[in-house]
């Protein structure tokens, strides 16, 4: 078996930013309502003619650079998104052609917010084995386009936007730290799956007149009940994967949570007892990018030259399926230059 190392990640958010205010406008809520419940300040939302290809690809072209590794060297894709540019083919391939990569074999997992980490540990495996030997594995999503602008509790909480990291296969003798990715919590629980779902669209309800007049293309959420099982659940496999790592929660230098809910996020890090400067908390900014939320919260770590070699750094999320993971790494490169 091999390592399996971040060599670089990359994000993409779009320009256009919309605050609280904006909603005011034209629903029954306001700045203070939205950050007492959620932590939401503004998020970003996407062009109507911005494609979510658009955004993955502008996240691992970035990535691609900063590892100074050329396109054409990739020879696996991984998106993660609900809100693919169409049904099928996987906006994988829609991001492979962007790159001008001919020869990776490419596809989209949806697994909600837990897309990510689920695409990273699928990821893991292909490069572990030495199936591959480098993946592009990106987060994008337009959540904008599943949204009910009429509905306060949900079109509030999400953003737009794309994250990616550059994966790749190392010898454990060129890794004798031990970097890269080392440990894997993953779970579902599909009698769930109707209280955070899309309920048309698919092959059971297809796109027809009394879908879009139900807003059944739209995201449909019980709010209590993903809250209190993202509680639960979140709290549960970062002190599982903390403990399979063989460490405590006071040597993890840095935890990358899905940005769903502020409060969710406080409430893993009171149970752990941590400080809150060992967070990484985006979601004022950017609101719940889905997939995207995890990757965007790597590269805002490595761009802001936070990240250390040696570090450990756990990443969890939960979300629609239900669907949840948690990841420990120990960060480092051991094929960078010098």
């Amino acid at each position: 078996m091999k390592d399996v190392v971040i060599r670089s990640s990359g994000r993409y958010l779009p320009e256009k930013v919309f605050t609280n205010d904006h909603f005011a406008r034209f629903l029954d809520t306001s700045d203070e309502w939205i950050q007492e419940r959620t932590g939401i300040r503004e998020r970003r939302f996407a062009a109507p003619e911005e494609r979510n290809s658009d955004m993955g690809t502008k996240a691992a072209q970035q990535c691609l650079e900063r590892a100074g590794v050329d396109a054409s060297e990739v020879d696996l894709i991984i998106c993660a998104t609900v809100t693919g540019d169409r049904i099928f083919p996987a906006t994988a391939n829609f991001i492979q052609e962007n790159l001008g990569n001919r020869t990776a074999w490419a596809f989209d997992v949806n697994a909600a917010c837990g897309g990510f980490i689920y695409a990273l540990s699928l990821a893991y495996g292909m490069l572990a084995s030495g199936v591959n030997r480098r993946a592009l594995v990106i987060g994008s999503e337009k959540m904008t386009s599943i949204l009910d602008f009429t509905d306060r509790s949900t079109c509030v909480l999400f953003g737009d936007g794309a994250g990616a990291v550059l994966l790749e296969a190392v010898e454990p003798a060129d890794n004798p730290e031990g970097y890269g990715l080392r440990n894997f919590v993953l779970g579902a629980d599909g009698s769930l799956a109707y209280k955070l779902w899309q309920p048309d669209g698919g092959s059971v309800n297809p796109p027809n007149p009394d879908s879009l007049a139900r807003h059944g293309h739209y995201i449909h959420m019980s709010g209590r009940e993903v809250y209190v099982n993202a509680v639960r659940t979140m709290n549960a496999i970062v002190e599982d994967v903390i403990a399979q790592a063989g460490l405590t929660p006071e040597q993890i230098d840095w935890f990358v949570p899905h940005q769903a809910n502020k409060r969710i996020i406080d409430s893993v890090r009171e149970r752990l007892k941590m400080p809150e400067e060992r967070f990484v908390v985006n979601i004022d900014r950017y609101g719940n990018t889905t997939s995207g939320t995890i990757p965007i919260g790597i590269d805002e770590l490595y761009t802001e030259n936070k990240l250390a070699t040696g570090q450990h750094v756990v990443l969890m999320t939960f979300g629609a399926g239900f669907t949840w993971g948690a990841v420990y790494l120990k960060w480092g490169d051991p094929l960078a230059a010098g």
